[in-house]
């Protein structure tokens, strides 16, 4: 005869691989399992790989969270990233080479195949406005490059050791401070026999760096008196480590915002230069160029100078208007 407690039921049995719990166990865990999950936390679907609330940014995700939601920056990036890509591949807009003239079509209008007409060569504007961006856009990358390449360094040593090598600094960019961009362009330009990009941008670099190198002085030395500066030195960090890895990153902010909108000057620069004969010469394709050439024609062929100078405009109104953006999101003041 079998036993009457062997009949009773487990706490908890398993019948067909389900688990079956008592009636008071169960409504325990329903209970349990109605209770609203809270988002982000562990183990719950929505925490799942999520970061914790109230997680500190560094500057730069900071700033780039602050510009994609910048429309400024948006269109200002657009307008940079065709110009850079007109400069780096032209042929992708015209298959006219700005070089193949017609004397005979000298200042025509526009007419199919060409939209902006011809110069007084008979050159396509287009093609030749196309073109222009190259020279344009090289000079002025290569030489916001190297001025802030040559002005940060310098500059952020200065400030970094002080004592002789920032008065010494701080005296040479005053003399290169004393020479206006134009004049000295005008100066040294016209004693250079090459008309290529290379001894604008050396010339643009000679007397560009100075205002860099300030504003990386400046930013190095409000930087060095930071707490966590003075505990790195306190633990034993060189002043390589210092330099490199504590300085340098929060630093050189400033100094980018200055060199992007230095950088639509210094393609104005270039422009200016080229009309005034002592920048780029023929037969290097430049908006420069074009300009000084349309201005003699502006009554007789407005075209000519409608598109070259409308295409420079644009191109420095657009890195200006990135300069801007960048430094109203890197500025902690502004926010």
């Amino acid at each position: 005869m079998p036993d009457p407690a062997h009949e009773r039921p487990e706490p908890f049995q398993s019948t067909g691989g389900k688990a079956s719990l008592p009636a008071a166990e169960a409504e325990s865990v329903g209970a349990l399992a109605a209770t609203p999950e809270v988002p982000g936390a562990p183990g719950s679907p929505q925490g799942t790989g999520a970061q914790p609330v109230g997680r500190a940014r560094s500057l730069w995700s900071d700033a780039w969270h602050d510009l994609r939601r910048n429309p400024v920056f948006i269109v200002s990036g657009l307008l940079i990233l065709f110009f850079l890509l007109v400069a780096v591949r032209p042929s992708l807009l015209t298959g006219t080479d700005p070089l193949d003239c017609d004397i005979t079509m000298s200042q025509e209008g526009a007419r199919s195949g060409h939209p902006f007409g011809f110069d007084t060569q008979g050159c396509d504007v287009f093609a030749r406005t196309v073109y222009g961006a190259r020279a344009s856009v090289t000079v002025g990358v290569c030489a916001t490059a190297g001025a802030a390449l040559l002005g940060g360094v310098l500059g952020g040593l200065a400030g970094f050791f002080g004592g002789w090598w920032d008065a010494l600094l701080s005296r040479v960019a005053d003399m290169f401070f004393a020479i206006p961009m134009l004049l000295g362009g005008l100066v040294f330009l016209s004693v250079v026999p090459s008309g290529s990009v290379w001894p604008v941008v050396g010339f643009i670099v000679l007397l560009g760096w100075p205002q860099l190198a300030r504003i990386a002085r400046g930013s190095v030395l409000t930087v060095k008196q930071a707490d966590f500066v003075q505990a790195a030195r306190a633990l034993g960090a060189g002043n390589t480590r210092l330099l490199l890895r504590h300085l340098a990153p929060n630093a050189v902010a400033p100094v980018i915002v200055v060199a992007t909108i230095a950088l639509g000057t210094y393609i104005a620069l270039e422009a200016t230069l080229s009309y005034l004969g002592v920048g780029l010469k023929p037969p290097t394709v430049s908006w420069g160029i074009d300009i000084s050439e349309a201005s003699k024609q502006i009554r007789n062929a407005p075209h000519m100078l409608l598109w070259p100078a409308g295409a420079l405009s644009l191109t420095v109104l657009a890195f200006i208007m990135l300069g801007d953006a960048v430094r109203d999101a890197l500025d902690p003041k502004l926010r």
